[in-house]
């Protein structure tokens, strides 16, 4: 007996051991991604004062295309349309292409829409395809073989463009190594929600920080998809719009900058888009994301770290494109905070230092510093009200971590893109506006369920931990058990 009891001891604290060295690898690897935020965040302060100017001003103006791929938009597109027709530009050097793929009311009233701008004396025509091979980049594609212009603006239907996007863009192309110049995007309803707010901040935290310093620090950094101004020469000689990744955006970006093409980025021009009021229309969207910039990786970043480029530029494309690796170690550190809690029978200074303020550190200064300083850059109300909506954000961001993990893993399994699944608009702007009668829905899925299991596991995890007097771990164990549950139980309500 003594033997088996000898046997069983060494083989529990083998277990023990293993254990905590995948934890602290797991830890480790999200500590380096956390790491690249507080890179950014620094190369945002060091090169913050080069501002991008264009080198001269264009003597005649070119003729320009506005794109706008639609699809499924009853309740935007209208609203985009009068905003287009809006943008200051001489009339005989504008056109705008309606590129709609809808299978719905929206073709009706698009329709209508396009011969009442037309009836003002400008130029547009509706372009629809009732094969909607590649999507997206289908559509831009196909409306690149009617279309007019030199310079190509695209739009999504969520998107309200500024009269002044022409005006404060066009001239950057006078250098004529410039590709694209993107600008910022603003929010139409950013205080619809809770949701809705936290979004705002992430996307913030993307455009203030991470645009701003890619460009500014002569790294890469992709068109959003819209938002953005191409010269179309470019677009030809990086290889065109594919539809082999769910970013055909960040897919062409990255090919026209291996081709020696200069990108320009203006976090002084904005223009304003409306946010997804419902969670599983979010999710729906941060889903496609993860899965194309996994896909994008795939195709691309061989070729990116066997390039000319210089080492900065290798570095920061490796964590741009591989970013959403950090979900899989999420769910990961998910499923040992348990069985850690478990093994640790003692709560001392020694663990508090090798385990909790690690995390503590890892997890919460990096992400901290990172959205303060973009929202102290827009002027969003200082840094107070930012750290008031800093623990939703987190949790939400733990909360996603099943639904992007799925996508990471099917992007690295499936061989073909996938099908693009749109993120449901419905033209809610004001809190008094209700979105639940509206007909567009995001897909049902088994994901929401498993959320509000993990929500049940933290919630056992958090009894463990009380009873067992790690307190220190207790804050963590929160921030988990919130993010899961508020992603998943809203998801089923909402569904519902």
């Amino acid at each position: 007996m003594s033997v088996l009891s000898s046997f069983f001891a060494a083989s529990l604290s083998a277990y023990n051991q293993v254990l905590i060295i995948a934890y602290l690898l797991v830890f480790l690897g999200l500590a380096v991604y956390g790491f690249h935020r507080s890179q950014l965040v620094y190369l945002y302060y060091r090169y913050r004062d080069h501002r991008p100017e264009p080198i001269g001003q264009m003597r005649e103006l070119p003729k320009v295309t506005v794109q706008l791929p639609l699809f499924n938009e009853m309740y935007v597109a209208q609203r985009l349309l009068d905003a287009v027709a809006q943008i200051r530009y001489p009339r005989d050097r504008f056109e705008i292409q309606v590129l709609d793929d809808s299978t719905d009311e929206t073709q009706e009233l698009c329709k209508r829409k396009v011969a009442e701008i037309a009836a003002q004396g400008i130029e547009i025509s509706y372009v629809h395809r009732t094969d909607r091979t590649g999507f997206k980049a289908g559509a831009l594609e196909n409306g690149l073989k009617t279309a007019k212009g030199e310079f190509l603006l695209v739009f999504d239907a969520d998107f309200i463009p500024e009269p002044d996007t022409l005006e404060r863009t066009i001239h950057f192309f006078s250098d004529p190594k410039v590709a694209m110049v993107q600008v910022r995007w603003d929010h139409l309803n950013r205080d619809y929600s809770a949701l809705t707010e936290v979004q705002a901040l992430m996307l913030d935290g993307h455009f203030v920080i991470e645009h701003t310093a890619r460009h500014r620090s002569g790294r890469f950094f992709n068109f959003n998809g819209t938002g953005g101004i191409w010269r179309r020469s470019a677009i030809s000689d990086a290889g065109g719009w594919q539809h082999d990744t769910l970013t055909e955006d960040m897919d062409l970006s990255y090919r026209a900058q291996l081709k020696g093409w200069r990108f320009v980025y203006l976090p002084d021009v904005v223009s304003p888009a409306e946010l997804p009021v419902e969670m599983n229309s979010f999710k729906s969207q941060q889903f496609r994301w993860a899965k194309g910039s996994i896909q994008v990786a795939k195709k691309l970043l061989p070729t990116i770290l066997r390039s000319d480029a210089p080492l900065s530029v290798k570095t920061e494309a490796f964590f741009h494109l591989t970013n959403n690796f950090a979900y899989p170690l999420l769910l990961l550190l998910s499923l040992l905070l348990l069985p850690n809690l478990l093994v640790r029978t003692t709560h001392g200074l020694r663990e508090v230092l090798l385990i909790d303020l690690p995390l503590f550190f890892g997890t919460t200064l990096s992400v901290a510093a990172f959205y303060i300083t973009s929202q102290r850059e827009i002027d969003r109300g200082g840094w107070l009200r930012t750290i008031k909506r800093l623990p939703l954000m987190m949790s939400l961001g733990i909360g996603l971590c099943i639904n992007q993990t799925r996508a990471v893993i099917e992007a690295l399994m499936q061989r073909e893109s996938g099908e693009f699944v749109r993120t449901p608009k419905h033209g809610v702007v004001a809190k008094i506006e209700a979105w639940r009668s509206k007909k567009y829905r995001a897909n049902k899925t088994i994901v929401p369920a498993i959320e509000v299991g993990f929500a049940a596991y933290f919630a056992l995890a958090i009894v463990l931990a009380m009873h067992n007097g790690h307190w220190m771990s207790l804050p963590f164990l929160f921030l988990f058990f919130i993010g899961y549950a508020y992603v998943g139980v809203l998801s089923l309500v909402q569904l519902r």
